[in-house]
């Protein structure tokens, strides 16, 4: 089957009308473009890097004996994870990956050669934040599908000018020539309490809120997919209040995002574990220029959370949990804490 820029027999809805009481089939056809995010969790190279907190930890003599053989083990397992997020819906798998706790754009040049996605010719938007542990986020792309315009890393600047933490990446391009807005976020985490470092995560979300904000000032329509491990649920006052999103399409106020993650929350459904608790901190949120029934144009079609069961840890006290790198200070030749997430996007193929 001729293959189109994005296949376009990879979803087929039927609609069924109706002509003097009998019933017709016809198939419809679309193009499909995978948007997701991965937190890596702790993917740093074997080098010591004496500014980064973290970094001696991930070296042969650190705590953690990271030895070549374990990082290229690294490797390998977040490139098979890659290879496998929606590849059932997209031969090509996702198009748009952002991703965070990647110690340097290094490790991602490493990650992107893997033989399982070389093919994908994935490439890389980072930049270098002020973290304190050392980690960034960053977008990997297929650049047959995604051309980027333009990006920008936005720092988060608190009263408190000892904090410091991961940058707001912003990517902005042309999604098979539909101009498309990435923020891709790590906002702080929960350390000290929920409580406590709650104002921290409320300052993030009105910097991702600004950027939006900035966005829809040139675009009232802009298409927009903010992403990325929010350390809040889609619940919490961060994500509703600050960032201003809603779980239901029909609740939508003008400049509101619509949160597809809402609805799997409450259904039970997570992206991380914490005593016995699902949390679904991974998230890809939409503006309203991504809703609607007119599919001319890449619109909205369903929110996953990826958690195929190679990705889980099979027996003990943490059976069903993310299979992690680490746990317990044991190496467990695992993948990450997290499990992705993604949207799939559909338009009419012509």
């Amino acid at each position: 089957m001729k293959k189109t820029i994005y296949y376009s027999l990879l979803i087929c809805i039927l609609f069924t009308g109706y002509s003097n009481r009998t019933t017709a089939q016809q198939e419809t056809k679309y193009k499909v473009a995978i948007v997701g995010f991965y937190n890596l969790e702790n993917l740093f190279d074997t080098i010591n890097n004496i500014e980064l907190r973290n970094s001696e930890e991930f070296t042969p003599e650190g705590r953690n004996k990271w030895t070549s053989k374990r990082y290229h083990e690294k490797l390998n397992n977040m490139a098979f994870v890659i290879s496998k997020i929606a590849k059932e819906t997209s031969p090509d798998g996702i198009a748009l990956l952002g991703v965070s706790e990647i110690e340097n754009k290094g490790v991602l040049e490493d990650l992107v050669k893997d033989p399982q996605i070389k093919d994908r010719n994935y490439q890389i938007v980072h930049y270098d934040s002020p973290d304190w542990r050392g980690v960034d986020v960053a977008l990997l792309y297929q650049p047959k599908y995604f051309k980027v315009t333009n990006s920008n890393s936005h720092w988060l600047n608190m009263a408190d000018t000892s904090f410091r933490t991961r940058d707001q990446l912003v990517v902005s391009g042309l999604l098979d020539g539909e101009m498309v807005h990435v923020i891709v976020n790590h906002w702080p985490s929960r350390s000290g309490g929920e409580k406590a470092s709650r104002p921290k995560r409320n300052a993030a979300a009105d910097l991702t809120r600004h950027i939006v904000d900035s966005l829809f000032a040139i675009d009232k329509n802009a298409k927009i997919l903010v992403m990325g491990d929010l350390n809040d649920d889609p619940v919490n006052p961060s994500v509703k209040d600050h960032l201003r999103t809603k779980g239901k399409t029909d609740q939508l106020l003008e400049g509101d995002l619509f949160n597809p993650m809402y609805k799997m929350y409450k259904d039970g459904i997570g992206s991380l574990a914490y005593r016995d608790t699902w949390n679904l901190f991974d998230q890809v949120i939409v503006s309203q220029g991504l809703l609607g029934e007119d599919k001319a144009t890449f619109k909205f079609y369903n929110a996953k959370v990826f958690n195929k069961s190679f990705l889980k840890q099979e027996e003990g006290a943490y059976a069903g949990y993310p299979l992690r790198t680490f746990a317990g200070g044991v190496y467990m030749n695992g993948y990450s804490d997290h499990f992705p997430v993604y949207v799939t996007l559909i338009k009419t193929a012509k």
